[in-house]
This record gives structure tokens, C-alpha cells and sequence, in this order.
């Protein structure tokens, strides 16, 4: 595994991503360079302007034309974006190309060497003083920043990334991109209602921006659809999942399919439909699998092997869960690695064999130390090695795992998760004869469910 990266953990702007002070303007700019070459401001202005018009210029007074620009430039014999904006056009080129890279390895699912490539972009990024190519720095290494499991930190360099969008300059589709990027952290915090009113704006301005966005209103419906399904809203999951399938199918991006694809599966297996959700997740890996893109293979091998579970094929669901635990090896992906590992031991547990589904579950845990994005992981583990002791009569341990199982899914908000520890927990005290007390936490689990929306 890749040695850690040092995130910043402040509310500043990480060094180098912010744009230094401009310095001279362009007017300041065209004076100094036509002192330096010998001319005065009639040789500047040649036949074609007056001598006021350069005088205006150089004071700050108008703003000339690009058109003008690239004119002044070519008579003074430098670049026109030097003269623009204090950059040469080599320069721009190549923090860009810095960036793309940075791009490239994100999406590569490289995310730790995405985070050094964007890191070793910011002094190039801020010697252009472009805040359109500062955006795109802070947003491309928050994504690989939330994707690693540091959110928090993410979350610091998108909110500087949207004060700038918010600037002249930038069109409505770039303040949605960042406004889904924020949402996608706060959704991978369990803010589950601010994720959703995040990506309700980011679609409004996607929308009413009038230009070519397609893939972005699908990722938004994607991840909203998420936050439907978190809230039990299937319906409004579902009408989500088919606008972004639409969206990406007529565009033909064969990742934004398989993405849907993944969300529809696991939409319908909320909704019961097993075999419909294991049909939508074969179609998704195939595609995965067209893409060479591994860590979403093993995503999907995992998804796989629960469904295999719930449809009573103990025996391929295990084959699936190796798989899927394998792949995330392969990729150095520990979060997935654990759910494999969680699914495995559950697997073990339903089969009695309790010391190797306290093995699996407690390696699961020791890959989730610290990651408070897979919350949802955690509790299912905990609960997993908390029977596990509980068969073999550890019941002080037992009760410890499943009291850790209900603080995670109260940080969770999951009604669901909270009723399985408190039934758990129910379990324990009838295993002790404490027969009052299990029927108390049978009753709260049995409030709480009549309260969820399905």
C-alpha cells in the first residue's frame, strides 16, 4: 500500500492552490513593456489607435478587445497572454497538462497519486492566475481526496473552489459541477438532506445554464437517486436512475451507463427484486469489464455476492465475495476489501461458523479504522462479530460490539441499521434471561420500522 498522504486539516487555502496577488495589470503591463522596448505612446498606437486611446489603456481607463490585445502584443513582440494576463501561453499549457494528468490518474481510480499529481500542480496553477484552472485544481484533487476517505478535507478546498465560481467569468455549469462535488461529500457524511438540497441546485443550474452538460445532470441524478434510496423514497430513486440512464445512453458513455446501472441494482434489491437488481448488476460489471476498470469489477462482484446470499446460494456468493475481496487487493482498495471481508463473514455466520466469521469481521473493522464515509459498512460488521461472540458465550463482548453498532448507525441516521442492533441487542438479553429488557428493545425496533416510509 502507497505510504499515506499529509492532507491539510485547516480552513485556509492549502499553500499554492491560492491565486497570488495579480501584480500589474495588463495597462501596467503594455506601459512597462513599451518603456523596455524604446516607444512612446504613438509608436505603440501606430495608424491604428491614438496616443489617448494606449494613454487609457495604461491607466486602467478601458479595457481593450482580445481582438486589440493580440495587436498590441504583436507589436511590442510578445505573447498575447503574457500581455493579457501575465502568463505565457507555455506557461498555461503546461499547468494544464498537469492537471490533465492529475485528471487521468483520478479516474484511473489512482486517487493517491492523483492527490500528488494535483499537489504538484498548485505552483504552475498559481503562476497562471487563472482562477478557471484554480478551480479545476481544488476540485479535481477534492474528488480524489473524498474518494481516498478524506472527505473533511476535501470539503475545506471545495468550498474556496465554489467562492471562486461565484466570480464573473464562470458560466452556471461550473458552479453546479462544484456544488455536486460538495454534495457528493456531504452525502458520503451521512448529511444526508443537505446532499440531496445540494444536488437539487446543482441540477437547477445544470439545467437552466442552456449549454451541452449532459454527463454532469447524470451524475447528479445518480448520486441524488442515492440519497432517495438512503430515505427509503424508491420512487424518487427510480425516476432518478431512469433520467440519468436516458441522459447517458444517448450520449453513449459506457461508464455513466454502468454507473446507473450499478444505482438501479441496488435500488431494486431495497425493493425486494433480487433477480431484476442481479440482472442490472451483470449488466453493469460487462461494462465495467469493457472498461478494464477493476475496482468497479470487484464493486460489483461484491454486489453480486449478496444478492447470491439472499437468492440461497451460499456456496457462489462465497466464489463472488473472494472474488470481489481479491480484485480490491489487486487495486490497493481496503474499504472494499473490508466489505468483502463483511459479506464473507456473514456468510460464516449463517453457517456456524463462528470463529471464522469473528476473524472476517474483525479484519473488516481494522480496514474501516477511521473511515467515517463507510459508516454503513461498519455497523454490519460489528453486528456480524457481535453474534459471532455471543454463540460462543462472550456476552460482555458481544453486548460491547453491538452497543458500537448502534452508535455507528445513530451517526449514520439509519433507522434500519439502529432497529438490527437493538434486535441484536434484544437477542443478548434473552440469551441472559433478562427476558423484560429484551422485550423493551424488541418493542423500539418494532416502533421505529412502523415509522420508516418503504
Amino acid at each position: 500500500m502507497s505510504e499515506p498522504v499529509t492532507t491539510p486539516t485547516h480552513d485556509s487555502p492549502p499553500e499554492g492552490t491560492q491565486a497570488r496577488p495579480l501584480g500589474k495589470q495588463l495597462g501596467e503591463r503594455l506601459r512597462a513593456l513599451r518603456i523596455a522596448a524604446g516607444l512612446t505612446q504613438t509608436d505603440v498606437a501606430g495608424g491604428r489607435f491614438s496616443k489617448e486611446y494606449i494613454s487609457q489603456i495604461e491607466r486602467g481607463k478601458t479595457r481593450p478587445t482580445e481582438a486589440t490585445v493580440t495587436w498590441l502584443a504583436d507589436r511590442l513582440n510578445v505573447d498575447p497572454s503574457f500581455l493579457s494576463v501575465g502568463v505565457t501561453t507555455e506557461e498555461r499549457t503546461k499547468a494544464e497538462a498537469l492537471l490533465t494528468r492529475g485528471e487521468a490518474l483520478s479516474e484511473g481510480h489512482e486517487y493517491l497519486e492523483a492527490i500528488e499529481a494535483f499537489r504538484s500542480a498548485r505552483k504552475s496553477v498559481a503562476g497562471t492566475e487563472a482562477p478557471t484552472l484554480e478551480v479545476r485544481l481544488l476540485s479535481g484533487e477534492a474528488w480524489a481526496l473524498q474518494q481516498h476517505g478524506e472527505v473533511r478535507d476535501a470539503l475545506v478546498l471545495l468550498e474556496h473552489a465554489r467562492e471562486l465560481t461565484e466570480l464573473s467569468g464562470f458560466s452556471d455549469v461550473d458552479r453546479a459541477d462544484v456544488l455536486f462535488r460538495i454534495g457528493v461529500c456531504r452525502y458520503k457524511l451521512s448529511s444526508i438532506g443537505t446532499a440531496l438540497a445540494l444536488f437539487d441546485e446543482a441540477l437547477v443550474l445544470a439545467e437552466r445554464s442552456g449549454l451541452p452538460c449532459d454527463l454532469l445532470r447524470a451524475d447528479i441524478l445518480g448520486w441524488r437517486s442515492r440519497c432517495h434510496r438512503r430515505q427509503r423514497d424508491y420512487v424518487a430513486a427510480h425516476e432518478d436512475v431512469e433520467r440519468a440512464l436516458e441522459l447517458a445512453q444517448d450520449l453513449g458513455d459506457r461508464r455513466a451507463i454502468a454507473n446507473t446501472y450499478f444505482q438501479a441494482s441496488l435500488i431494486a434489491q431495497r425493493q425486494g427484486h433480487w433477480v431484476l437488481s442481479r440482472n442490472y448488476a451483470q449488466r453493469a460489471k460487462e461494462l465495467y469489464q469493457g472498461l478494464n476498470d477493476d475496482q468497479n469489477v470487484g464493486r460489483l462482484l461484491l454486489a453480486l455476492g449478496g444478492l447470491t446470499l439472499l437468492l440461497g446460494d451460499e456456496d457462489q456468493a462465497v466464489e463472488h465475495l473472494k472474488a470481489s475481496f481479491a480484485r480490491a487487493l489487486e487495486v490497493d482498495s481496503p474499504a472494499d476489501a473490508a466489505q468483502a471481508l463483511g459479506g464473507l463473514a456473514t456468510v460464516h455466520l449463517r453457517r456456524g461458523e463462528y470463529d471464522e466469521a469473528d476473524e472476517d469481521a474483525r479484519k473488516a473493522l481494522a480496514l474501516l479504522v477511521g473511515r467515517e464515509d463507510f459508516l454503513h459498512e461498519v455497523c454490519p460488521s460489528q453486528l456480524v462479530l457481535g453474534r459471532a461472540l455471543m454463540e460462543r458465550g462472550r456476552f460482555d463482548e458481544a453486548e460491547e460490539c453491538f452497543r458500537a453498532a448502534d452508535a455507528a448507525a445513530e451517526q449514520l441516521a439509519s433507522i434500519s441499521h439502529r432497529t438490527e442492533a437493538w434486535v441484536a441487542l434484544g437477542d443478548l438479553a434473552a440469551r441472559r434471561g433478562l427476558d423484560g429488557e429484551a422485550a423493551r428493545l424488541y418493542r423500539n425496533a418494532a416502533e421505529a420500522l412502523q415509522e420508516i416510509r418503504f
